[in-house]
């Protein structure tokens, strides 16, 4: 279109970028870095009930330490995108995966006073905003650019995903059957986290500083993906996290009186297990995303419904293999969400405004972190099975929105 900015994938494909550039090989040093910091970002996930018997804390104290994760992430992602665009990559990644070594150890003293928890917690969501913004912009722009749609998007995910799924469920095995669960279960962390940061900074810079950019300056973004990204990616943002959390965070509590002292250990099998089915389904969400728009839109609507529908059952019945299967089909939602909205930000975006407009859309995605809360506190008055069935409803109505105004724009 006459006047039309470009894209970054337009920027790379004249910069000689494609299918067999050094993409391939550069990306997974970025990769591992963003996983080892969703290592941190999930591993205090089991630790919640440890805490409630080592410090004797209310669960209200322990659930406002994990939500003050949320109060620093949204300020990472929406400084350290810009940062990005305007410093280079590197700049917030490598800092950022400083930071998140400091939380851990910050939440290592959390088991002499409940405060440390507090400060940890705040500080690994202010390293997880600025990596995911950075690090997912960063594995865009070394990923090879050709036929194939979102492979960026896709890389980044499984980076991701494997961390949140990796951390939650090692520390929840060293704090079932390891000494001092308290330190042990963050040394993990701790070394992976130390071990990628060499690898980041060896890694191609592409993006020069800018010192004389406005930090935030405007998007610019041409009117057709004003529209779009306000359309389809706005309302399909919060299902991203939205899925996933309802089945970390709501769905074991409905089996948590059969299952005794094995609640722990199921809790952190729950939460691997849905953050593994959110990479288990990119074979599946490349093969749809090619198509792109409405198709990859709908293969991810259909599974936040189901799972949500499985999730009705399971607290009808509560039968921890239905959580099970629930939570996989969360996790496989979850996981198309995702890639379908990084590739809509990604096709839109520009090479001087990747970062900030991932950080966009990652803050919105991370408000599906309140839906294990309000199911919560809506639980008052309303059944379980019949406040899931309500949530599989409005995921539908919001997600079938995203799909015919996807399938309206793709026809214009």
């Amino acid at each position: 279109m006459t006047g039309q900015l470009p894209t970054a994938d337009d920027i790379f494909r004249r910069q000689g970028r494609t299918a067999d550039g050094p993409g391939p090989r550069e990306w997974p040093a970025v990769g591992l870095a963003l996983a080892a910091v969703g290592w941190g970002a999930n591993q205090f996930a089991p630790m919640l009930l440890v805490y409630r018997a080592e410090l004797g804390v209310s669960e209200a104290t322990v659930q406002a330490t994990y939500g003050l994760y949320a109060a620093g992430l949204i300020p990472g992602l929406l400084l350290g995108g810009p940062f990005s665009d305007r410093y280079g990559r590197r700049r917030v990644l490598a800092p950022a995966l400083t930071i998140s070594v400091l939380a851990s150890l910050l939440l290592m003293a959390g088991g002499i006073g409940v405060e440390w928890l507090f400060v940890g917690r705040l500080v690994a969501g202010v390293a997880s905003g600025a990596a995911f913004s950075s690090g997912t912009a960063w594995i865009k722009e070394l990923s090879p650019v050709g036929p194939e749609r979102g492979s960026g998007a896709r890389r980044a995910t499984v980076a991701m995903t494997a961390g949140f799924a990796s951390g939650p469920l090692i520390a929840g095995l060293l704090a079932q059957w390891g000494p001092s669960p308290t330190l042990v279960s963050y040394v993990p962390h701790v070394v992976l986290t130390l071990a990628s940061l060499p690898l980041v900074l060896r890694t191609r810079e592409t993006r020069s500083p800018r010192p004389d950019a406005t930090l935030w300056e405007p998007l610019r973004l041409p009117v057709a993906s004003r529209r779009r990204f306000r359309n389809v990616v706005v309302p399909l943002a919060p299902w991203v996290f939205g899925a996933s959390s309802i089945a970390l965070a709501y769905l074991p509590g409905l089996v948590r009186d059969s299952l005794g002292d094995s609640g722990l250990v199921f809790s952190a099998v729950v939460t691997a297990l849905t953050m593994l089915a959110g990479i288990a389904v990119q074979p599946l969400a490349r093969r749809v995303n090619r198509r792109g728009g409405s198709p990859s839109l709908a293969t991810a609507s259909a599974l936040v419904v189901a799972g949500l529908l499985l999730s009705a059952g399971a607290a009808e019945t509560s039968r921890p293999l239905l959580v099970t299967v629930a939570a996989l089909v969360l996790g496989a939602g979850y996981g198309c969400c995702l890639v379908c909205g990084l590739t809509e930000v990604q096709a839109m975006a520009r090479a001087d405004n990747l970062a900030r407009l991932t950080a966009i859309f990652q803050s919105l995605a991370y408000l599906g972190f309140a839906a294990p809360y309000l199911l919560a506190v809506i639980e008052r008055v309303l059944p379980a099975p019949w406040l899931l069935l309500a949530a599989a409803f409005v995921a539908g109505l919001a997600l079938a929105w995203t799909t015919f105004r996807a399938a309206s724009a793709g026809a214009q």
